[in-house]
């Protein structure tokens, strides 16, 4: 039975303040690009026509409005849930199994998986095939979507199992301790992760092959050597298959540590713009920003976990919501609900630090190839093929933005110096600056 208390209302409160935030900014944006959409901006003057402005402006607010509905599908119906006690339910009839701790605590949390893939189904299924098929980017069959929600469940499922183990039986064995030890586990898994993503998950999704063109392959190496990172090859991931959206990215730890392109991104872009973007994500790893967010998330599970420790001693908790005080493992479920609000409100000042990390970034590349020209050259082009938006609300930007607005930062990129600070390569093997 729920209980009416401050507890609750202040949690009720903090819910409604985060969706009427969430649709307030994105009416914000959607207004703006309304006002501006048919503007192209200095940068991109030349390039952009009328035709893919409005379809930018058409794929931002089909973007939107499937996210409204997406998120009263899915916060509606878990808030609905909780207050009329069908969460409450759930965790009585498995604690009424005559189970171990450790297996009661992995079945509520299993069923809760399951739930929520089921509820992401079908608004998955509707961005894939309806919207992102409508924009011209979804290739995907519906044969290789139904495989990839298989092996992601499974995958899922057993992450959470071996995780949800080690926790539950260190809340039994360590009462005291439990959320350290569990934060040096999660510590562990994240970094083991890492290391086996590259070779053993992602090929499970994907097909991946040595870059099939020689020289480009050769100038990556260079670039990568010179900057002082050793990766055991480079390599061309078949996203074709599933979308013609681009990207390129650096995975895996130590001997697994390995460069990927999508081939939809090699498909488009010259060597320069390829080898741009590549300087930036070599930036990242020079500037150390990927330990740093490593760091930074360390923080935050220690902090979540923490705080975790001291809410599951609080009846309040138990109380408020129906549940009974000896099924901790629906307690941290309740201490998940709590805390989304919370940490919906620390997404501007995440976005600030990424946004600064981004500007390192472009700056590493710019000294390292020598001229910031292919990469605002490749800006560019993804922002056409990817239909990105080029009028987005300041504000909106400054909330949810993870990288400076586009036409801000092609804007900066032009300004740099292109200065030669020696760091374009010569020979057969180098980059050059400039378009290669």
């Amino acid at each position: 039975m729920i209980e009416w208390n401050v507890l609750l209302l202040v949690f009720l409160m903090m819910l409604g303040l985060r969706l009427f935030v969430k649709w307030l900014l994105s009416g914000l944006n959607i207004a703006y690009l309304t006002r501006h959409g048919a503007e192209v901006p200095g940068v991109f003057a030349g390039e952009i026509d009328q035709g893919t402005l409005r379809r930018m402006r058409d794929y931002t607010v089909s973007l939107a409005r499937f996210g409204h509905v997406e998120d009263f599908l899915t916060d509606g119906l878990v808030l609905s849930l909780l207050l009329t006690g069908s969460f409450s339910w759930l965790v009585s009839q498995v604690e009424s199994l005559d189970l171990a701790f450790v297996l009661r605590g992995n079945l509520f949390w299993l069923i809760l998986l399951l739930g929520g893939t089921v509820l992401e189904i079908p608004l998955d299924f509707y961005r894939t095939f309806v919207i992102e098929k409508k924009y011209g980017f979804s290739t995907i069959t519906v044969r290789l979507w139904l495989a990839d929600l298989f092996k992601t469940t499974v995958i899922s499922v057993c992450l959470m199992v071996i995780f949800m183990t080690v926790l539950f039986i260190l809340l039994r064995q360590l009462p005291n301790t439990w959320w350290l030890w569990a934060w040096v586990a999660f510590s562990l898994l994240q970094l083991l992760l890492s290391w086996l993503y590259p070779v053993l998950i992602a090929p499970l999704f994907n097909r991946y092959v040595p870059v099939q063109d020689g020289a480009l392959r050769d100038r990556i190496m260079a670039l990568a050597e010179r900057a002082g990172i050793r990766a055991k090859g480079v390599f061309q991931v078949d996203a074709g298959k599933r979308s013609r959206h681009t990207n390129a990215y650096f995975t895996g730890l130590g001997r697994t540590k390995r460069i990927v392109l999508y081939d939809t991104l090699v498909e488009v872009h010259d060597r320069g713009e390829i080898l741009s973007i590549l300087g930036h994500e070599i930036g990242h790893w020079k500037k150390k920003h990927v330990l740093k967010q490593i760091v930074t998330m360390e923080c935050v599970a220690l902090f979540i976990l923490g705080g975790s420790f001291l809410l599951l001693e609080w009846p309040l908790l138990y109380r408020t919501f129906g549940f009974p005080p000896q099924a901790p493992y629906a307690g941290l479920f309740l201490v998940f609900l709590l805390a989304k609000p919370l940490f919906f409100f620390l997404k501007p000042f995440m976005a600030v630090i990424s946004r600064k990390y981004e500007r390192e970034a472009d700056r590493f590349a710019v000294d390292m190839i020598g001229t910031g020209e292919d990469l605002a050259r490749a800006m560019k082009r993804l922002a056409k093929d990817n239909l990105a938006n080029l009028h987005p609300h300041p504000f909106y930007a400054w909330f949810y933005y993870s990288h400076p607005p586009l036409a801000q930062r092609i804007a900066t990129l032009q300004n740099m110096s292109g200065r030669d600070v020696n760091a374009g390569f010569h020979g057969e093997s180098g980059v050059k600056t400039g378009r290669c």
